[in-house]
C-alpha cells in the first residue's frame, strides 16, 4: 500500500472516529469510491489502535482510574470510584464483543461494508442522533454513570457494528437519551471506545500474526501513528466544539453524506 493511501486512511480515522459521523463508514467507503484494494479489517483496526492511544492519552485521568480499578477488581475491593467505573465499562463492552463475534462468523461483517449499507445506516442513525440531542434534557453528569446507562450504552454500542452507524455517535444519541449534557456524554462515550478498541484489536492481531506479511505489519504500524495524531487534533476541537454547539452540525453533515451516497447508486 502506498504511503499516500495510509495517510489518507490515517487521515480519516483519526478525524472521524470521535466525530459522531462513522469511521468504519468513511473506511469501508474509500476503495469502493477511489476504486482501489479494499484495505481490509486488519488495517482498520491498525488505525483504530492509533486512535486507542490518542484518547488514552487524552482522557489520562480517567483511564489511570480505570486502570487502578481494574485492579482493585481483581484483589476485591469492589466499592471504589475506580473500581466501579473500570467495572461499568466492562459491561458496556460485553454487547460489542458477543455482536462482534457473531458477525465475524458468519460473514456478515464483510458483508455490511456495503455503499448501500453505509448510506442509509448515516442517514437513520444520523435522524436519531438529532432527534435524541433536540428532545434530551441535561441534567446528568459523568459522575451519574450507573449500571442501567451502562448497559443501554452498550447496548447501542453493538448496533454502531453497521457500518455508517458510527459507535461515537450511537453512544452518544444513547446518552443524550438517558439526559447526559453533551461533553460529559461524549466523555462517557470515549471511555467506552477504550476497551471496545482493545478488544477488536486482540481478535485482529492473531491475523496479522498468522499472515506472516511483513509489509502489512510496516503499514499498520505507520497507521497508527499517523491516525494517533489526527485524532488527538479531533479530540480537542470536537469536545471545545459540544461545550457550545448542538449535534446539529454532525447531523447536516450527515444527511449531506448519506444523500450524496443514495444519489450516487441510483442516480
Amino acid at each position: 500500500m502506498s504511503l499516500l493511501t495510509l495517510v489518507f486512511l490515517a487521515v480519516i480515522q483519526g478525524i472521524t472516529e470521535f466525530l459522531p459521523i462513522s469511521s468504519s463508514g468513511h473506511l469501508a467507503l474509500f476503495p469502493q469510491l477511489t476504486g482501489g484494494e479494499d484495505q481490509g479489517q486488519a488495517l482498520d483496526v491498525a488505525v483504530h489502535v492509533g486512535t486507542l492511544v490518542a484518547v488514552m492519552l487524552f482522557f489520562r485521568a480517567e483511564t489511570a482510574d480505570a486502570l487502578r480499578g481494574t485492579g482493585h477488581l481483581l484483589v476485591g475491593r469492589w466499592k471504589t470510584e475506580e473500581a466501579k467505573l473500570a467495572a461499568l465499562l466492562a459491561l458496556a463492552t460485553v454487547p460489542v464483543m458477543i455482536a462482534g463475534l457473531i458477525l465475524s462468523v458468519t460473514g456478515l461483517a464483510d458483508a455490511m461494508r456495503s455503499v448501500e449499507v453505509i448510506a442509509w445506516a448515516t442517514i437513520g442513525f444520523g435522524a436519531l442522533l438529532w432527534l435524541a440531542d433536540k428532545k434530551g434534557v441535561q441534567t446528568r453528569a459523568y459522575e451519574d454513570w450507573g449500571l442501567r446507562d451502562a448497559v443501554i450504552m452498550g447496548l447501542a454500542q453493538a448496533v454502531a457494528l453497521i457500518p455508517g452507524t458510527s459507535r461515537s455517535g450511537i453512544t452518544m444519541t444513547a446518552a443524550r437519551g438517558l439526559g447526559y449534557d453533551r461533553v460529559d456524554g461524549a466523555r462517557i462515550s470515549l471511555l467506552m471506545s477504550i476497551p471496545t478498541i482493545i478488544a477488536a484489536g486482540a481478535l485482529k492481531t492473531k491475523d496479522l500474526v498468522e499472515s506472516g506479511d511483513s509489509a502489512l505489519g510496516l503499514d499498520a504500524l505507520i497507521g497508527a501513528g499517523l491516525s494517533c495524531v489526527a485524532a488527538l487534533i479531533a479530540l480537542s476541537l470536537m469536545m471545545r466544539m459540544l461545550a457550545n454547539w448542538t449535534m446539529t452540525p454532525f447531523v447536516i453533515y450527515r444527511f449531506a453524506l448519506g444523500g450524496a451516497l443514495l444519489a450516487w447508486l441510483y442516480l
